[in-house]
């Protein structure tokens, strides 16, 4: 249940994936600033055991991992961030909304109509949601690169890469970026042949997604990488994003972002959004 934190006071986070690649990091990071405290953290594997034992850290004070998000909420807070797997990010979201809290999504996985829902609960109970498909500065570079060349550029194609082993496809970066190329290229319309007239399997012109064609390869040696590809006649503009093996990267945006959800009500979908130029 949320209480209202005093300037002086660090604004109190529930952390969902706590134990996971990214929401370690993230943890850490946390755990490092003054203006933020983790309160408590979900993950069902070490549910039961506070935060410093799940971490290897000596830095996380008393506060528990809970094996749910309902458990979780019993504590107060400020901030929910959703870190976890696709399957409950919904659910947990939702929750932390009823509950009053602000909310971060890093989860990918979420579609356009569990968005849609948030947004309508978030603005009910007047309180913000801030949706990031991707925290690293690279990647909110190539979601503002890409959007803006998709004024000028309406042929573009989407090709999402990650590891072997991601269930959700296409990754949550992409599903953010093909919504943005759609609404910044308006009434343009793409020069490619209508899939439905195309010999051959259909399929090989990817899926599409807000009117975009996402190509998602899932192959060993990848993290994630995005590319968004735009062609016009005798020239082509390629804007790519890489990661690394590390989860570093994405820790400087995801704190930004919770401080940034703060005192927003509705849904924001991208960091850059809430980035000063």
């Amino acid at each position: 249940m949320s209480t209202a934190a005093t300037p002086s006071t660090p604004v109190r986070v529930i952390l969902s994936g706590v134990t996971g690649w990214a929401g370690s990091a993230l943890a850490h990071g946390i755990l490092s600033q003054t203006d933020l405290a983790l309160v408590g953290g979900i993950a069902r594997t070490a549910a039961g055991q506070s935060i410093s034992q799940a971490l290897g850290s000596d830095a996380g004070g008393g506060a528990r991992v809970h094996a749910t998000a309902q458990e979780a909420l019993g504590v107060p807070a400020e901030v929910f961030f959703e870190y976890s797997k696709p399957e409950v990010a919904k659910a947990n979201v939702l929750a932390a909304l009823q509950a009053g809290l602000d909310v971060v999504v890093g989860t990918s996985g979420l579609t356009d109509e569990d968005y849609a829902e948030i947004d309508a609960l978030a603005r009910a109970r007047g309180r913000g949601v801030l949706a990031c498909g991707n925290f690293a500065i690279t990647a909110v570079l190539l979601l503002k690169f890409a959007e803006m060349a998709a004024r000028y550029l309406p042929d573009v194609e989407v090709l999402d890469y990650a590891k072997a082993s991601k269930v959700d496809v296409p990754s949550g970066t992409v599903r953010e970026l093909v919504v943005r190329l759609n609404a910044a290229r308006g009434s343009a319309q793409p020069s490619a042949v209508p899939t439905d007239e195309v010999r051959g399997p259909r399929e090989t012109r990817g899926a599409a997604m807000s009117g975009i064609p996402v190509h998602a390869l899932r192959v060993p040696g990848y993290a994630l990488s995005v590319e968004a590809v735009f062609g016009a006649p005798d020239q082509r503009l390629q804007i790519r994003h890489d990661s690394g093996s590390s989860a570093e990267p994405y820790v400087d945006g995801a704190l930004l972002a919770i401080r940034a959800v703060r005192g927003r009500v509705g849904l924001t979908r991208g960091l850059d959004r809430v980035m000063k130029d």
